[in-house]
């Protein structure tokens, strides 16, 4: 494919961003899921270093920029219907912002009675010392 044709096999949603599913390479732990658009998918071929696009702060977010958690990229991956990627990543220290190693700590845990998320994986860095 032409250096820009590879772009364009993906399916951009209407605001040009597509779901990426970031997944430690190593052992396949679903780390994050983020999203990213054109540019910030070749800054992170640029860098070799997860670059997504922050939504929220209508921004380029390089993963770790603050923290110091990066996610060198190992292999990226495109899905059948060429609408969601998957990051395989070596990561730096923890991929959440909560002071977690992954993003899905919280398990639907169900009795006859109720159903609730409950946190099962540990807090390893307080966030306030991650972020400063």
């Amino acid at each position: 494919m032409k250096a820009q044709n590879w772009l364009n096999v993906i399916r951009w949603n209407e605001q040009g961003l597509i779901p990426v599913i970031t997944q430690e390479a190593s052992t396949h732990e679903v780390l994050m899921l983020a999203w990213i658009n054109r540019m910030a998918l070749e800054e992170t071929l640029r860098c070799g270093e997860a670059v997504y696009w922050s939504r929220s702060r209508k921004k380029l977010w390089h993963k770790g920029e603050e923290s110091g958690h990066v996610q060198k990229i190992v292999d990226i991956r495109l899905d059948c219907d060429n609408d969601a990627l998957l990051f395989l990543v070596e990561q730096t220290g923890m991929a959440c912002h909560t002071g977690r190693h992954a993003c899905f700590y919280q398990q639907l845990q169900t009795t006859a009675e109720n159903r609730d998320w409950i946190a099962v994986d540990p807090v390893l860095k307080d966030p306030k010392e991650i972020y400063k």
